[in-house]
């Protein structure tokens, strides 16, 4: 007998070939039969009528940071809302693990980094999360059997080598032999226990709670390569990795190092994330010589790009991309009423703009243009009465004569720099569009990127896949539903050699996602207190999902959690096989 049955649903299976009208049977997680509608004699529990609803495979999200979330929220809101059954997490060289047993204040540490670099709220890491481990192992084990999503989690260089080289990690001293020696043992240690493989960052916007350079960013290249060639001794493990020139552009240097990394492990290596503007016609091309390149050194290299312009919550009062500018983060850090001082000084801001509009800002350099800015939430009486909110500052300058950032200082002078600010997208013209439906096409690129679990109350990244469908089905229509689904489903799962996974095919688990194709979509973002410690966050309802199972079990029906905790802690070799590069 069968466990659930779903009839004449209209099936995309995550190929790419036609959708077809199907009953799909599910027995013990998997998928026990696709059959045609009318010719199933099996019998099952429960059944329902899918008639008009599309019926596709979990979507799987490459790029998030669910290692913290996951604790207090078991469900990775909203990216299960939004129909995502399977994440990748440990990504930029961050996890939570390992954690040396000696050191206590290591995890103070990593919860101040993670809150820095990452913006998750510090409350809500101390306490939503146990930090009850020491080894990764330990850490994938205090998982297991308590989410509602499969996960699966590299292991990131930042605490390998904190582990190992303590507070001179974050230093320009360089592991000895022996601690080498050690981080690639841990390392190693952390792939037997399942890891998908190893993270790292070499970005100048990363930061630790102190303001200094993240561990991994002192490494040279002889340790990256010593970790990546420990990646390939194990089977199903990738490589995921952060320069500064994924930002914007990559130095022949970080084409290089990319390069020898993918191709010393002889796995994939994929990076976040390929902006994509018509503006700049130049980026996709140069972005792309690193996978050129290591296809002809026996490695490979996937970009990560996303299919949706993703609102950013910004504000000077809080630390935000603004920040990352070049000459930014000095101002920006100062105590509010000095910092109001310096912002209204016209030579401080005339220099802030140029350093907005220099080549070192890179793609920060598409904040800078103020005007675009709409004014969100506002505080003071003034800004009350003055009723900029929801307003375009362009037009707020001209009717004051000021310029437009200084219009908009001003007006975030008048709230002690709490106003809530929304930069309106300047890739958003048909040009950048045709760019990016001809950019997805290349083989070396992947639909992902959305950082859900980070960055929590400065954007949501985590509904791009009910939006992107929203836009194909009745937006733009840049790609067909077929493909559309394939891109959010097979193709990850093929990149990280998910086994079973990735279609809706008999034998394979039970991800399901049902829909419907009149509604789906994703709301605007709000901002919620429901973190530990009432800390704020994005988040987005989810549009025209009727059902999300997990491993067969239902876990939202109607962008409601069910309570059931079905997922996986997907580990390497047993859940992922190894994805060749030749």
């Amino acid at each position: 007998m069968l466990d659930h049955l779903i009839r004449n649903a209209t099936l995309v299976d995550g190929t790419g070939g036609p959708s077809r009208v199907a009953d799909v049977g599910i027995r013990d997680g998997r998928i026990a039969v696709v059959a045609v509608p009318g010719t199933l004699q099996e019998r099952a529990r429960t059944e329902e009528d899918a008639s008009g609803l599309v019926l596709a495979p979990g979507f799987v999200d490459p790029h998030t940071h669910y290692d913290a979330q996951l604790f207090w929220d078991p469900y990775a809101t909203p990216s299960l809302n939004h129909g995502v059954t399977t994440v990748a997490g440990g990504n930029c060289g961050f996890t939570l693990a390992p954690l040396h047993p000696d050191r206590p204040e290591d995890a103070d540490y990593t919860r101040r980094m993670m809150s820095k670099v990452e913006g998750m709220a510090l409350a809500a890491l101390e306490e939503g999360v146990e930090w009850s481990w020491s080894s990764f192992a330990e850490y994938l084990d205090a998982l297991e059997g308590r989410i509602a999503v499969n996960a699966g989690f590299m292991v990131g260089h930042c605490a390998l080598r904190r582990y190992v080289m303590g507070a001179d990690a974050v230093t320009d001293r360089q592991p000895t032999a022996a601690e080498l020696t050690e981080i690639v043992r841990l390392l190693h240690d952390a792939m037997d226990a399942g890891a998908w493989g190893f993270s790292t960052t070499q970005s100048s916007t990363h930061s630790d709670g102190d303001g200094k350079p993240v561990a991994s960013r002192h490494a040279r290249p002889a340790e990256l390569l010593a970790l990546s060639k420990a990646v390939g001794e194990h089977e199903g493990t990738q490589i995921e990795a952060i320069v500064a020139g994924c930002l914007d552009q990559f130095d022949d240097d970080e084409i290089e190092l990319f390069v020898d990394m993918s191709a010393a492990a002889g796995r994939p290596l994929n990076w976040n994330v390929l902006t994509i503007d018509a503006a700049v016609p130049e980026r996709v091309p140069r972005q792309l010589i690193p996978s050129e390149r290591a296809r002809k050194a026996g490695g490979r290299i996937v970009a990560l790009t996303m299919p949706i312009l993703t609102p950013m919550n910004m504000s000077l009062g809080t630390f935000c991309a603004l920040n990352l500018i070049p000459g930014w983060g000095e101002i920006l850090s100062l105590p509010v009423p000095e910092r109001i001082a310096r912002l209204r000084d016209p030579e401080v801001r005339a220099e802030m703009l140029r350093r907005a509009d220099s080549k070192e800002a890179g793609v920060f350099r598409r904040l800078a243009d103020f005007g675009r800015y709409v004014i969100g939430d506002t505080y003071s009486d003034e800004n009350q009465r003055a009723g900029v909110s929801g307003r375009v500052v362009n037009d707020i300058a001209a009717e004051r004569g000021q310029d437009p950032f200084h219009c908009l200082v001003e007006i975030c002078a008048n709230d002690d720099l709490r106003t809530v600010l929304w930069p309106m997208p300047t890739d958003n013209d048909p040009a950048s569009w045709t760019l990016r439906r001809e950019t997805w096409e290349h083989e070396d690129v992947l639909l992902g990127g959305s950082d859900a679990g980070a960055h929590l109350d400065r954007m949501c990244g985590a509904p791009y896949t009910t939006r992107f469908l929203g836009d194909c089905l009745r937006g733009r229509k840049l790609v067909a539903l077929e493909q559309a689904v394939k891109m959010l489903t097979d193709d990850p799962a093929q990149l990280f050699g998910l086994r079973e996974r990735g279609r809706v095919e008999e034998g394979f688990h039970a991800d399901l996602v049902l829909f419907d194709p009149e509604r789906i979509d994703a709301a605007p973002a709000t901002l919620v207190h429901d973190l530990p410690g009432d800390s704020p966050r994005l988040d987005s309802k989810a549009l025209g999902i009727v059902s999300v199972r997990v491993n067969g079990v239902e876990t939202i029906r109607d962008d409601r959690v069910t309570g059931a905790v079905p997922g996986t802690v997907l580990r390497s070799g047993r859940d992922t096989r190894t994805v060749a590069t030749k």
